[in-house]
């Protein structure tokens, strides 16, 4: 996971709420659901001395966007009295998860946000299209009807007339193709879109597809759910994206796993606290690979220029060891601070102190 949508964390002040909960609207009783979970939360927060200002501010947002569809999970990160991280998970957490820390914990979203991708979803048929531009933070619509009339075969139409109307029928339809697939093109080139979902009826799908130019084409992921139609079930299109995410994710853990086994031994490679927390202050993580760090700590001086994994460490580096934080909130923040990628390890890594990183060049010397 790229790193860049962390970058408005480095620079916030703490102390951080960090809270991931299941926000599904699956069911009949999903409103009640999350009323139940919010006052929840409040009562947590209320506890740990949380500023009044900070609870309203998370309760506004998530009562101010949008339902999801179907299964959902949501991740708020807030400070000094705003939200300042506000995600859908693909995955719902199997319990709420909350923090109340001098830094904000983000390994929830590392290993079920969304891909901070721009993509398009693009529900097709003959007549034209309903098209979604989805931006990290922001989501608009737009809708194309194309001008190419009659797109259904006249009933009336006999004998020789018949290749006549088909004929009309074939050009109009072809006619409103191009012209979506000119919008589609124009908006990926526009927005910058890694990804174009294409749902609707297997035919205007697929002619889609093949009148895009070869640079959108290559980014067409077709969906058996979904169209135009009214009654189109939500919730598929979203699960087969959301597919797609998954599948997306698996490739670069599995991306990941293959340079980590590939730079043991070559000094591309580094793994437990010490030689990461060395490779991190260096500026030399590619990709950070976060395993289970459990209750782990690091210290760090008071900007948080110097960390490490001990005091005496950190005292041997100059610095002076004036904060113990949690590995699990440190390392994936410094890893957004100095641009390295974020991932998640599954059962494919096991890294020491479980933590590991691929490096952008070989160290030549260890922590110590």
């Amino acid at each position: 996971m790229h790193s860049e949508r962390f970058r408005p964390l480095v620079d916030a002040k703490g102390p951080f709420v960090s809270i991931y909960f299941d926000d599904s609207h699956d069911t009949q009783d999903a409103a009640a659901q999350l009323d139940a979970r919010l006052r929840d939360v409040r009562k947590h927060l209320e506890e740990q001395s949380v500023d009044a200002s900070v609870i309203e501010a998370i309760e506004s947002a998530v009562r101010g966007a949008r339902p999801p569809v179907g299964r959902s999970g949501r991740a708020l990160i807030a400070a000094g009295g705003a939200v300042v991280a506000d995600e859908h998970l693909i995955r719902p957490p199997a319990t709420t998860q909350l923090r109340v820390s001098e830094l904000p914990y983000l390994i929830p979203i590392v290993e079920h946000g969304l891909l901070h991708t721009t993509y398009l979803v693009v529900a097709v048929d003959h007549t034209g299209a309903d098209i979604t531009v989805h931006r990290p933070g922001k989501v608009s619509h737009e809708t194309l009807d194309g001008e190419g009339r009659p797109v259904h075969k006249a009933k009336t139409a006999e004998g020789h007339e018949y290749g006549t109307a088909q004929g009309k029928v074939d050009e109009a339809v072809r006619k409103n193709i191009r012209a979506v697939a000119d919008r589609v093109t124009h908006l990926v080139d526009d927005v910058g879109a890694e990804l174009v979902f294409i749902e609707g009826e297997a035919g205007a799908r697929t002619e889609l597809a093949s009148a895009l130019p070869e640079r959108a084409a290559d980014k067409v992921v077709q969906l058996q759910g979904g169209g135009r139609a009214a009654g189109t079930d939500e919730a598929e299109v979203r699960h087969e994206i959301g597919q797609e995410f998954l599948k997306r994710r698996l490739a670069t853990i599995d991306d990941a796993a293959q340079r980590f086994a590939a730079g043991r031994g070559t000094g591309l490679a580094v793994e437990g606290l010490a030689d990461v927390t060395a490779a991190l202050r260096d500026g030399a993580v590619d990709t950070l690979i976060i395993g289970e760090l459990g209750d782990a700590t690091v210290v760090a001086d008071a900007d948080l220029a110097t960390v490490a994994p001990d005091a005496d460490t950190l005292s041997a580096l100059g610095g002076a060891p004036e904060r113990t934080l949690r590995a699990d909130e440190a390392l994936p923040l410094l890893a957004a601070a100095t641009g390295a990628a974020l991932v998640r390890t599954d059962e494919r890594l096991s890294p020491a102190d479980g933590v590991g990183a691929v490096l952008r060049y070989a160290e030549n010397s260890s922590a110590g």
